[in-house]
């Protein structure tokens, strides 16, 4: 189901409108349709242009130069547009079957590659559309000039996307590269979070007032977004407070509460028609203000890892510590500033939701593999030190249940006893 775009609410709320910006310069069709805007926003520049070059200067090129130019783009980008597509859908088919299914979005989000396919589309267009003005008049043999030297430029700039793209190539899919990503968009999620506290809306504790109504979800699907700014608006519009059962990420059945008003409301189903628009679902789990779907994609990774098939444990460390230094960013939402939002409540993250994201899949299934199990605990170590509690004392359960399970998986006593010496003193008490 589609959901339509209020651009009044776009124009009066400047927040949410570059949110709604972002998102679109995601696809790759959007940075598509840009640079070939672009493109004939240039040609026509050169008509602006032209007569301005001196007539001596504008004889000494004659069209035919750019002609062959023209040619030579027009022929090339279209191949080299076919290999990159091919390559790029090989690469997404090999990395969700290697590692995991989820980081394909993530690579169909990767930037370098988005912008070389939409830079060789670009170019792709400005040759065909010159290719048509020289062949109707508007570019005479003896004012192509502008035209002549516009055509060198996008061939430099067609050969510093190949070159670039060549060498991204280098590491695009790779595991390396993948992991790198994961914690990147996972680890700028995360941030974001904690900088505006529970989206900037009040902390709530799940406690609701007993005259609260439900508004209900009209389809099924994951929470992929949600506009804070635009909700507060909704809110102070109609005089209510809003209470967000279901943070980023979470999935919601057709009919199940969505969220909770609390107020007089004179049309219940404008709220709810205008509530549909702000909180975004979708049948997919996206990276978009969710940081726990990126600490679920690189426990899935680390899973892989040591699958009997690929028994790669080096990875699952890695992951291991990866996960371990975004979770020491953690603060404890419920003790940030005054909220941005005072009409909107939402459920502040989780320690334990994170912690069993982060590191519940690798604790299972390396549960018998020592090294893993033993930088599992050192990982768990040093959150215990965190200076939040909650995540101190999560981080001490789990880690005591991870050693307890690891204690039965494993049948060599000498590797039991060096796990037990490896584990915190905390764990052990």
């Amino acid at each position: 189901m589609k959901r339509r775009i209020d651009w009044e609410v776009l124009a009066r709320l400047p927040r949410t409108a570059l949110q709604t910006l972002r998102y679109l310069l995601r696809k790759l069709w959007v940075r598509v349709v840009l640079m070939g805007a672009m493109s004939l926003v240039a040609l026509a520049g050169t008509q602006v242009v032209e007569p301005f070059v001196p007539e001596q200067m504008a004889k000494s090129l004659p069209g035919s130069a750019a002609d062959r130019l023209l040619n030579i783009i027009a022929n090339a980008m279209l191949a080299v547009t076919t290999f990159s597509l091919t390559v790029m859908v090989s690469v997404y088919r090999s990395s969700a079957s290697q590692w995991t299914p989820r980081v394909h979005q993530l690579i169909m989000r990767d930037k370098v590659t988005q912008n070389t396919l939409a830079a060789f589309v670009g170019a792709y267009v400005y040759a065909l559309v010159a290719i048509v003005m020289r062949e109707t008049g508007i570019y005479v043999d003896d004012r192509a000039w502008v035209l002549f030297w516009l055509t060198v430029l996008v061939l430099v700039f067609v050969v510093w996307s190949l070159i670039r793209w060549v060498l991204h190539l280098q590491t695009l899919g790779s595991l390396v590269d993948t992991t790198r990503q994961v914690e990147g968009i996972t680890r700028a999620q995360f941030e974001e979070r904690l900088s505006t506290p529970c989206l900037g809306a009040c902390p709530w504790d799940g406690t609701l007032p007993e005259d609260a109504q439900q508004l209900r979800a009209d389809q099924t699907g994951y929470v992929q977004h949600i506009y804070p700014d635009a909700l507060q608006d909704l809110a102070e519009k109609h005089d209510v407070a809003l209470y967000l059962t279901r943070n980023v990420g979470s999935f919601v059945f057709l009919n199940e509460p969505l969220l909770w008003v609390r107020g007089d409301v004179e049309d219940m189903d404008e709220l709810a028609e205008a509530v549909q628009q702000l909180v975004v679902l979708g049948d997919v789990r996206t990276y978009d203000q969710d940081p726990r779907f990126g600490l679920l994609v690189m426990s899935e990774i680390g899973s892989k890892a040591l699958s009997p098939g690929v028994n790669d444990p080096g990875t699952a460390i890695d992951v291991l510590n990866r996960s371990a230094r975004i979770l020491s960013l953690y603060k404890d939402e419920s003790t940030g500033d005054d909220p941005l939002h005072r009409n909107l409540h939402a459920r502040p993250l989780d320690a334990r939701d994170l912690i069993m994201d982060a590191f519940s899949g690798i604790a299972r299934d390396g549960a018998d593999d020592l090294i893993v199990q033993q930088r599992l605990q050192r990982c768990l170590s040093a959150l215990m030190d965190h200076p939040d509690s909650e995540l101190s004392a999560v981080s001490r359960d789990f880690a005591r249940d991870c050693l307890n399970r690891a204690l039965e998986a494993m049948d060599w006593p000498a590797d039991r006893d060096a796990l037990r010496d490896t584990a915190d003193k905390r764990v052990l008490d």
